[in-house]
This record gives structure tokens, C-alpha cells and sequence, in this order.
């Protein structure tokens, strides 16, 4: 998190940590968010590029729009 800060320290950035499902306990924080940033998994596969659980299920659920960002 400490370089991120450092390259972008005009964003705020609030940390908080919950225990649970990462699905379920990201999901349950957008109910008033405007959007939602995951990022993806680096893996490659044979047929394409695939999304994790948590992003699958920030798609199919999340009550905003949803961006899902590659591996920088």
C-alpha cells in the first residue's frame, strides 16, 4: 500500500479490515459507493483471460457500476 501512497498522494485512502468472505465483505460496503474497483488475476489461461471469485461475484452483485483492472 506504501508505494501506491507515495505515487498517488492526493488520493485519500482509508484502511479497514474486516474477517469473512472477501466477496461478501466487499459487496457489503457499496451500498452507497458510485463505484467499484477490483482488480484481476496475472494468470493467463490457454482459453483467456479469467476474473477471480471476488471479481466474479462484484459483476453479478455489486449495486454500481464495477471496473475490473488488470495487473500493473
Amino acid at each position: 500500500m506504501k508505494p501506491w501512497r507515495e505515487r498517488y498522494p492526493g488520493v485519500p485512502v482509508t484502511e479497514h479490515v474486516e474477517i469473512g468472505s472477501a466477496g461478501q465483505v466487499l459487496l457489503s460496503a457499496t451500498a452507497r459507493a458510485r463505484l467499484l474497483v477490483v482488480g484481476r488475476r496475472a494468470r493467463r489461461s490457454p482459453v483467456g483471460s479469467r476474473i477471480g471469485s471476488v471479481a466474479h461475484a462484484a459483476l453479478h452483485h455489486a449495486p454500481c457500476p464495477v471496473a475490473v483492472v488488470p495487473p500493473v
